[in-house]
């Protein structure tokens, strides 16, 4: 007779690979993901066009005179030929070394935060020094912090599984990370990042267990700590009031000149947009269109079908790493579930505050969109913990079918 779930198995343990009650051959078994591989090719893929849609006319601008057309294009899609080629390495990497390394790569990342602030060796741009030259790219610490806390926050709820109750234990070494990281950041001065960084090991404590009070309280003395730092900085002050009144002239020639940019291009953009190359707020217009407002110049050119296909795949992306995390962990693998959780919260949190600020939701950040943007080092981090995820994905698979992970 055919084979059959049980039913109370199902619901105890998510898995997905089941022989076909149909036939009497066994379904195919897929190695890894490919759908998760395709919807991140086609996001990245698509970033590349956008790019270079974005940058084509860049160098009619006295300040990029002396670069070509395909400049930033041919550096984009290196970049994405180093993140696919170092994500391919990552694969292969077993999730008990990434457990045991995991202390050292947030250890490697807070000495990178604090190397960016030397003059020597950090690089300034508008006033913030956030990158260190390496020749064939400007690596950004921050990027690397952010993959640092996911494992080292992953690993810490694991060893302190049996103090999760007491608050001060549990919590009060994460704090004290999140705080040293948060300073560092502040100081070059990336906002945008911290916030990203604080959101992440919030969620991967509620996601190992904290109780709910305990992440109340964390998220009360949060807020608090963001309030402070932006009533106590004058230009951030501006920003939130530019960001409140954006189309009053002092705002929309001042702070919230690329809010008004940005909102304009999705207006242009209408159902189906201009047609692909054919945005004007890129023409010099609109400010850093190809890193924080790439989203701007996709509504325009592409329109609501473009930008709502964006927001379908990141979605669909972040609800997949959700389930591969909690699949690991109904298979007794916590580090590995808490990883893919956070990785999804990062995509998540990020992609979610980009988009915010390009649609006037939120009060802009420099923070550019998850595999699509320009940027070498967030391509080639945000490829690497998608990796990673990949990587948790083909061991679930491994224990399903009676082997080791």
């Amino acid at each position: 007779m055919p084979w059959r779930r049980d039913p109370d198995a199902a619901a105890a343990l998510p898995v997905r690979d089941y022989v076909n009650v149909t036939s009497s051959q066994p379904t195919r078994i897929m190695g890894f993901d490919q759908t998760l591989v395709w919807v991140v090719l086609g996001l990245i893929a698509m970033g590349l066009v956008m790019v270079y849609s974005a940058t084509i006319a860049l160098p009619d601008n006295p300040r990029f005179a002396k670069y070509a057309p395909t400049h930033f294009v041919v550096r984009h899609a290196m970049a994405i030929v180093i993140a696919l080629a170092a994500a391919a390495v990552v694969t292969q990497v077993p999730m008990a070394t990434w457990e045991r390394i995991a202390g050292w790569t947030f250890l490697f990342s807070i000495v990178l935060l604090v190397l960016v602030l030397i003059p020597m060796i950090g690089k300034e741009v508008y006033g913030a020094r956030r990158w260190i030259p390496l020749g064939v790219m400007n690596f950004q610490p921050s990027e690397l912090a952010k993959l640092g806390i996911v494992l080292y926050a992953s690993d810490y709820m694991v060893r302190k599984m049996d103090v999760k109750e007491h608050f001060f234990r549990a919590v009060a070494p994460m704090a004290v990370a999140v705080g040293l990281v948060g300073v560092l950041l502040l100081a070059e001065p990336d906002m945008g990042a911290f916030m990203v960084i604080a959101v992440i090991a919030m969620a991967i404590l509620f996601l190992g267990g904290v109780n709910g009070r305990m992440f109340f309280l964390i998220t009360a003395v949060l807020l608090g700590a963001f309030v402070t730092m932006i009533t106590a900085s004058p230009w951030r002050r501006e920003r939130i009031f530019a960001y409140l009144d954006p189309w009053s002239e002092e705002n929309a020639l001042g702070k919230a000149y690329q809010l008004t940019h940005s909102l304009i291009a999705f207006g242009r953009g209408e159902i189906f947009g201009e047609g692909l190359g054919a945005s004007v707020e890129k023409l010099h217009y609109l400010p850093e269109a190809h890193t924080d407002f790439l989203l701007a110049v996709i509504g325009e050119e592409l329109g609501f079908i473009g930008v709502a296909a964006v927001v379908i795949a990141f979605f669909w992306l972040v609800v997949r790493l959700f389930n591969i995390g909690r699949q690991a962990i109904a298979l007794d693998r916590v580090f590995s579930g808490l990883v893919a959780q956070g990785v999804a919260v990062w995509m998540a949190g990020q992609s979610f505050i980009n988009m915010g600020v390009n649609l006037g939701v939120l009060p802009t950040k420099g923070l550019t969109l998850p595999l699509m943007s320009f940027g070498g080092s967030g391509i080639l981090l945000n490829c690497i913990a998608l990796a990673i995820c990949l990587r948790v994905d083909i061991e679930n698979r491994q224990l399903m079918r009676g082997g080791r992970a």
